[in-house]
């Protein structure tokens, strides 16, 4: 199905009524991966984290949106959708009952901006036809049927659907993406001139490597890989874009938000513990990267203000240690105020909303962000596509979790053994080139080793 922008929709086309039903089944025996273990087939939906979350297969609607209202046109649809459901959810849970899963494009793409997929390259919110979730020791199905396709009862959704095996990516090629790593030195030092010069404060740039597999990759070897090595991280896999990413950029829970904010980095692999601890003392004493965090703290704060009642900002973040590199962290959270979000909804916005608001962050993006996106697409490079945009889910409530894409790649719609990763860097006016170059390859370290073997 697709949700066309408001400025060029013709007559809305009719979308089929839903049958939603959830019902409770059996903890999932296993662990962390006992939920990712489920997927039957490699066209896998997933947001887990520490053996909790929700996985999904199976496609009963799809929604697909582009350009500047890409973000409205989404819950828009969702909406429009939800109108037509018939639920019956016994479970009542976070991630029960309609739930779409969702990825949106950094920037305001439109059909035809991407030559590699141009609805990738918009938006999109996939509502899969089995859903599994677990949370704090309760599991759930969920099953979605379509108006006159109605199944069997949601008990036999596991039963009935078969499982093919997971199947390695095999020897991998690696080539340059847009940029070789030494034109984008060039173009990090760009970056740092434009800063020094008082253009701007920040600017985040991005860079791309391309894998090329012995055989097709299957997003559930990937998805296996990153839960084990990396349970703090938010693991995901929306239509063909995988990834762990560590930055929440909202949840929205019975009125409650939390936002994880990242930024300033520092190396980790290959050290020993105690060597790790004096990197992070280092981090959290280092002026050029708390200048970083505090822009990206501070248009967090200032994006969710208009929607809440209350917040917490930290006044120093902490240090956030993961296998390959350690970050800057603050968890910012707020008490959302009732109509605060679209005019008529007395409860608020939806996360989606929330989310919309909030990016890009100064955390993917700079500051101020306007120049920053325009510094972005004069020198980067690349096309993001869905690179550094939100993803997660969707509940009928509203209520969602939404990431920040990072630590991810985009698997290619034409060729199964084609995969792009991703990595950016805050820049600021201390920024070092080298140093920066260096840090993206630590940045590319998790989709690499999910990729690899063993």
């Amino acid at each position: 199905m697709t949700a066309e922008p408001s400025a060029t929709a013709g007559q809305p086309q009719p979308r089929p009524s839903i049958v939603v039903r959830t019902t409770p089944i059996p903890d999932l025996p296993g662990g962390l991966d006992a939920l990712v273990d489920l997927l039957p087939d490699a066209r896998p939906h997933a947001w887990v984290r520490r053996g909790d979350g929700i996985v999904g297969w199976g496609e009963a609607l799809r929604l697909e949106t582009w350009g500047p209202g890409r973000f409205a046109d989404a819950e828009a649809a969702w909406h429009e959708t939800l109108g037509r459901a018939v639920v019956r959810d016994e479970v009542g849970l976070p991630g029960t009952g309609p739930v779409a899963f969702g990825s949106f494009a950094f920037d305001d793409s439109a059909p035809g901006d991407d030559a590699h997929d141009p609805v990738r390259a918009g938006g999109v919110l996939v509502v899969p036809r089995v859903v599994v979730g677990r949370r704090d020791g309760r599991a759930w199905l969920t099953t979605v049927d379509t108006a006159g396709s109605l199944s069997s009862s949601p008990a036999d959704a596991l039963a009935r659907t078969p499982r093919t095996p997971v199947t390695a990516p095999g020897a991998v090629e690696w080539h340059d993406g847009a940029l070789r790593a030494d034109d984008w030195a060039t173009v990090v030092a760009e970056g740092v001139e434009r800063i020094r010069s008082g253009a701007l404060e920040k600017v985040v740039l991005a860079r791309d490597v391309v894998a090329h597999t012995a055989e097709p990759v299957d997003p559930r070897w990937l998805l296996a890989r990153l839960v084990a090595a990396y349970e703090a991280c938010w693991t995901f896999s929306v239509d063909g874009l995988v990834g762990a990413t560590p930055e929440l950029l909202v949840r929205s829970e019975k009125g409650l938000v939390t936002s994880r904010v990242l930024a300033g980095t520092i190396r980790r692999g290959g050290l020993s513990d105690d060597e790790a601890l004096l990197r992070a003392a280092q981090l959290a004493r280092s002026s050029k990267d708390l200048e970083e965090h505090e822009y990206a703290v501070r248009s967090v704060a200032q994006a969710l203000a208009p929607f809440c009642s209350s917040m917490n900002v930290p006044d120093a973040p902490f240090v956030l240690h993961l296998p390959n590199v350690m970050h800057l962290a603050s968890d910012v959270t707020a008490v959302l105020a009732r109509g605060a979000g679209a005019p008529g909804a007395a409860a608020g916005p939806t996360s989606l909303a929330l989310a919309a608001a909030l990016h890009p962050s100064a955390a993917v993006c700079g500051t101020p962000t306007s120049v920053a996106r325009e510094v972005i697409r004069e020198i980067e490079g690349m096309d993001r596509g869905r690179y550094a945009g939100p993803v997660g889910w969707l509940g009928a409530d509203g209520d969602g979790e939404w990431g920040i894409a990072l630590r991810s790649a985009e698997l290619s719609a034409t060729d199964p053994r084609s995969v792009r990763l991703f990595a950016g860097c805050g820049i600021v006016a201390a920024s070092d080139p080298t140093a920066e170059v260096a840090e993206s390859e630590a940045k590319l370290e998790p989709m690499r080793f999910a990729l690899g073997g063993g």
